[in-house]
């Protein structure tokens, strides 16, 4: 069994490239746009350590503000990854603000409709 609770997460996204885009500003890291077996989707950093997820683009999964919470950690650049949000078309639901002895986080709307977390250890 793996020591991480999260193990994959797929993020649905109604334009792939935009999504691609606000990603890797707010993360502050490559996203990679990949083709597989006809099926493209944009596979979020980390994923050789099996904690990490991709975006796709699938009928059945549609961008959502009310589906579950997703906690991205953005580390020491949470401002800047504030920032991005809003400069690649996300808006920002809840600022930075601490929660309890576990860090601190932010709630957005990605330039898609999701709402994300975004969490970093020490404000």
């Amino acid at each position: 069994m793996s020591k991480n609770i999260l193990g994959w997460v797929d993020i649905p996204v109604a334009n792939l490239k935009r999504a691609i885009k606000f990603y890797s500003a707010v993360l502050g890291a490559k996203v990679t746009h990949r083709k597989m077996a006809g099926f493209e989707f944009g596979l979020l950093p980390y994923y050789q350590s099996k904690v990490s997820g991709c975006l796709v683009k699938i009928k059945d999964n549609k961008p959502s503000k009310n589906g579950p919470m997703i906690y991205l950690s953005v580390g020491p650049h949470h401002d800047r990854a504030e920032k991005a949000v809003l400069k690649n078309r996300g808006k920002i639901l809840l600022k930075k603000h601490q929660i309890g002895p576990h860090g601190f986080r932010s709630v957005i709307l990605d330039s898609e409709g999701n709402r994300i977390a975004l969490h970093s250890d020490k404000g």
